[in-house]
């Protein structure tokens, strides 16, 4: 069985990153991460961004970009972009509610996601939609997670943020059984922890069962990489994010 990689959401440590891209990237390999999943660019070209991550040994584990750059004429440049930077997983996290409002909406957004697919395919790239908590807010007692990924292509990736969906009132059974509901689905996942006593929680002490979700990673999910986000912080984010892998390497254990 491959190896699943452990990355970091830089969204985690965006304000250390926007005072030293370079410097923030070199702790980050140092703490045992493998690869980074980007959200924004601090202004670099994907040259720049791909030497850097090429001297630090580190490997792209995606990018969350808006649903505008891979429409039209800006399709090709984004993927231009994203060739040069090495990365295959193109990864939208939220969309206008125009788009998310009621169930034909998700329908023909997961039609445009499903187009969009098909012109990446062939580029040797994947795109992907990643949850907040909308995602589970029922919709005429319909769950629109399930109206979109029912509606989209294998091909779409599922991310999912698991933080963000038991926030949305989601409970670890639920999360485990979205695993299992689509197959081979999950290339990337986000482990983010929850717990209703401490929005503080860092990964492993909250409600969310590792065990089972990594296990069902692997054998079912198809996943590539687990990638770790942290929002809230106890500590200062580098010293969180630390912490997190650390956590995560032992439950892996």
């Amino acid at each position: 069985m491959t190896k699943i990689k452990i990355a970091l959401q830089l969204w985690s440590v965006r304000e250390e990153c926007a005072r030293d891209l370079e410097g923030t990237l070199r702790k980050i390999a140092e703490m045992g991460y493998e690869g980074v999943e980007f959200a924004g660019y601090y202004g670099r070209t994907a040259r720049d961004l791909r030497r850097i991550l090429d001297d630090l040994g580190l490997e792209v584990a995606g990018t969350h970009i808006g649903i505008n750059t891979l429409m039209g004429e800006n399709l090709k440049e984004t993927v231009e972009f994203n060739r040069v930077l090495g990365n295959k997983y193109l990864i939208v996290p939220w969309l206008p509610e125009e788009m998310r409002s009621s169930k034909s909406a998700w329908l023909k957004t997961a039609e445009l996601m499903n187009e969009i697919s098909e012109k990446l395919i062939v580029k040797g790239m994947f795109v992907g939609y990643h949850n907040h908590m909308v995602e589970f807010q029922p919709i005429n007692s319909e769950i629109p997670w399930y109206i979109f990924f029912d509606a989209a292509r294998p091909e779409v990736v599922m991310q999912l943020d698991t933080g963000n969906a038991m926030h949305g009132g989601v409970s670890p059974d639920n999360i485990l059984n979205i695993i299992r509901r689509y197959p081979g689905r999950a290339k990337t996942v986000h482990l983010k922890e929850y717990s209703p006593r401490n929005e503080k929680a860092l990964l492993g002490e909250g409600e969310m069962r590792w065990k089972e979700f990594i296990d069902l990673c692997r054998e079912v999910g198809g996943t590539e990489w687990y990638i770790i986000e942290q929002e809230t912080y106890a500590y200062p984010p580098l010293e969180c994010v630390r912490r997190c892998i650390n956590n995560l390497k032992t439950i892996l254990r």
